[in-house]
């Protein structure tokens, strides 16, 4: 009755994450092709001077947005001298700039006011920012002014110096630790072993769900289908029943190298001590 339920909560779990996971990839897809429209376009430059011009590139039917330095862009990075950053992702770019001006709008007008502009539409944005400089370590925003004497005696002023630093090119994974072991050390699974893992997973889960729905009556029913051992069949079927966090740590690949098929079949019974059986820290 305890492995039945259990399974209930694994099912549940797996049907749950691939429900959000395909919702979050649509999501994402319609959000990247609607705004076609580089918020930024012909405000950012590199701390060198260059322009850096909208491009994008397509992965996976995914387009992803980018800004990026003349120079780069042109094969010129040799010859020419080159900013510190050559190319930032549009998506971070421009939220962080939307954000910083609208905070500082929120300290010279009324909240009703501020609420009236629009900093997500181009056009508004170009009416309160003259340009943005990339540097290393922070982004230099030079802002418009209605009063030309005022621009002109008080140009500092006129500027928002904002902390900021390029997002890294891979997005680093919290990797479940083993017992006494440090983060900079610890690799993830590679994707060969990773995806065996997961198609293992599931083949496992589709077993037992044959079992228990009573479409397979016999262990040996179910080797002679699938041409394999009773040993392969039990063992396989074991890991159906890893604890949640073990399955959700292997789809994101999140496991640390050496945790494999072999170390998670048969596994004890309680979620808690699967954790422990591993070596590795429960998130």
């Amino acid at each position: 009755m305890r492995q039945g339920t259990r399974l209930c909560q694994i099912w549940n779990f797996v049907i749950d994450a691939v429900r959000q996971k395909s919702l979050d990839q649509w999501s994402h897809r319609t959000i990247v092709r609607n705004k076609s429209d580089h918020l930024l376009t012909g405000l950012l430059f590199d701390d060198a001077g260059h322009r850096m011009v909208p491009t994008h590139a397509t992965k996976a039917g995914v387009r992803y947005r980018y800004y990026v330095s003349t120079p780069f862009l042109h094969g010129e990075a040799k010859t020419a001298s080159a900013g510190s950053v050559s190319r930032i992702p549009a998506a971070d770019i421009e939220a962080v700039v939307v954000k910083f001006v609208q905070e500082h709008l929120a300290t010279k007008q009324d909240k009703s006011t501020t609420g009236a502009v629009r900093l997500g539409d181009r056009g508004d944005l170009e009416q309160l920012v003259a340009g943005i400089v990339v540097c290393k370590d922070r982004l230099i925003v030079r802002l418009k002014s209605d009063n030309a004497e005022e621009a002109s005696d008080c140009p500092d002023d006129q500027s928002l110096s904002i902390p900021w630093q390029k997002p890294p090119s891979k997005r680093s994974r919290e990797i479940l630790l083993p017992h006494n072991a440090s983060r900079s050390k610890v690799r993830p699974q590679q994707f060969e072993r990773r995806a065996g893992l997961v198609s293992a997973i599931a083949r496992g889960r589709r077993w037992l769900d044959d079992v228990v729905s009573g479409r397979v009556t016999t262990v040996a029913q179910l080797c002679t289908r699938e041409k394999c051992s009773v040993r392969q069949v039990n063992m396989t079927i074991s890991l159906a029943f890893l604890a949640p966090n073990l399955v959700k740590a292997a789809v994101e690949g999140r496991l640390p190298r050496g945790i494999g098929i072999e170390r998670l079949r048969d596994p004890p019974t309680e979620w808690g001590r699967q954790f422990d059986a591993l070596g590795l820290n429960p998130e």
